[in-house]
């Protein structure tokens, strides 16, 4: 007779942490987006990945679960009156993976599991507005967030993880979101970037990062938060979460290495804006990949990762669209690199929910033929076509209705100030006397004094 329904600490407590360390992913990516953006646009492009927080947390809580994780309706989406945002949960019994023969699941309540899934919705649909930072109105990127979520991630999430055909019937392999999270968010991208067009002045202008520091402290927080992210979604504590734990770091670690030499051959010098960069592709090629291969497959993954996605962002200039912070070319690329690797390199002696749960199979190297390659391949083809498509027809719909890029002028003098109305630096003098003095409200009673007297000469060592 099955045991009471009973609360696993271990496993609760791991998803609670995790699912803090991915939701510290997106103001991590709005720092790092922030500044790989121009400063007078630095504002609009954190607000964009702030605002997913906010509309995708109430949107993901009312019906966006239920799409993603609710019982199977058709292979396409959950049934969406299952975890209706209108119910609450909060029985002994609600406990996620429960069933007749296993009262407990995984010892997991539904809502840590639930809030765990809403941030990787969260940060996913972020992740689109590094592709056009500068140009696209607050609104209407408002408008497309919710439109995407519902229409794209929500049943993609459906497809991959919750009992849809992607997982279920295609058997392809995805461990922490190389399709579900950066095939589909690039796709996306790509999408929104040839309805919206070029930048003025791109590529004709060099449009540089304005804050380095700032870079390469949003990646690393991204960097850090990503643990959770990968290693959290083993959702239980054991070996397999030690694995995805490990491999996220070896990964990452190989890929600034590939970045960074790709980058001192072709132009000479290695870069801070490279090596952070050269992070994230580790990241994203990681992601699906994780927990199902072993670590020296990881740093090699990280290596060729590092150095394909390196040369992939150029294909901006050849190929002639403006995905202005790299979005296609990291995470598009990374994530189909992590996911073909998968089709390569995945093995059951490592994680036996290869076959046992997903019902995949080894990779070709493992002795398992090109049949998970061809999966991955298959998968990856779908979500790129759907995500890109719908991305690409509500641009299309919102430009025609409200309007979805800035006016001209409010692209050249400052889109912070035109949709936000605030700026990112006030680099203006005090006025009036009294300098640093005066801006802090004290008094310099001797002010009359020092006015009269030559100022002495400043050493150049302190003036800087």
């Amino acid at each position: 007779m099955p045991e009471a329904p009973t609360i696993d600490s271990g496993n609760t407590v791991w998803l609670l942490v995790s699912t803090a360390l991915v939701l510290l992913m997106t103001p991590g990516l709005a720092l790092f987006y922030g500044g790989l953006n121009r400063s007078k646009g630095v504002l609009n492009m954190m607000m964009m990945s702030f605002s997913a927080i906010g509309l995708i947390s109430v949107l993901w809580w009312f019906y966006g679960f239920s799409v993603a994780f609710g019982s199977d309706v058709n292979g396409f989406w959950g049934d969406i009156s299952q975890y209706l945002g209108t119910k609450t949960f909060l029985a002994e019994t609600d406990l996620w993976g429960a069933t007749a023969e296993n009262p407990s699941g995984i010892g997991v309540p539904l809502y840590v599991f639930m809030a765990f899934q809403m941030v990787f919705a969260v940060i996913t649909v972020a992740l689109i507005s590094g592709a056009i930072s500068d140009r696209a109105k607050f609104a209407g990127w408002l408008l497309f967030a919710f439109g995407w979520a519902t229409l794209v991630y929500f049943p993609v999430a459906h497809w991959v993880w919750g009992g849809g055909f992607i997982g279920a019937d295609i058997h392809a392999l995805d461990f922490a979101g190389g399709t579900a999270v950066h095939i589909n968010a690039g796709a996306a991208a790509l999408g929104v970037v040839l309805v919206l067009g070029k930048r003025l002045g791109w590529p004709r202008e060099v449009m540089k990062p304005h804050n380095i520091p700032l870079v390469a402290l949003g990646a690393g927080l991204l960097w850090f938060g990503w643990f959770g992210f990968n290693a959290g979604s083993e959702l239980t504590v054991d070996s397999v979460a030690g694995l995805a734990f490990i491999n996220t770091q070896l990964a990452t670690a190989a890929a600034v290495l590939g970045w960074i030499v790709v980058e001192w051959i072709k132009g000479g010098k290695p870069t801070l804006v490279g090596a952070s960069s050269g992070a994230i592709a580790g990241l994203v090629a990681i992601t699906p990949a994780c927990g199902f291969i072993a670590p020296w497959a990881a740093v090699i993954l990280g290596l060729v990762a590092g150095a394909v996605c390196a040369l992939a962002v150029s294909l901006k200039y050849k190929l002639g669209y403006d995905d202005s912070l790299d979005v296609v070319g990291v995470h598009f690329v990374g994530g189909w690199i992590g996911s073909l690797w998968l089709g390569l390199f995945a093995t059951n002696s490592v994680n036996g929910a290869i076959t046992d749960v997903v019902g995949a199979s080894d990779g070709l190297f493992y002795g398992g033929g090109a049949t998970q390659l061809g999966r991955q391949a298959l998968a990856g083809l779908v979500v790129t076509i759907w995500s890109f498509g719908i991305a690409w027809l509500l641009a299309f719909a919102i430009e025609k209705t409200i309007g979805f890029r800035v006016s001209q002028e409010a692209e050249v003098d400052s889109i912070d100030l035109a949709e936000h109305a605030e700026s990112g630096y006030d680099l203006s003098t005090a006025s009036g006397s009294g300098g640093a003095f005066a801006m802090a409200g004290i008094g310099t009673p001797n002010s009359s004094t020092a006015a009269e007297e030559p100022a002495a000469p400043v050493s150049e060592k302190v003036a800087g």
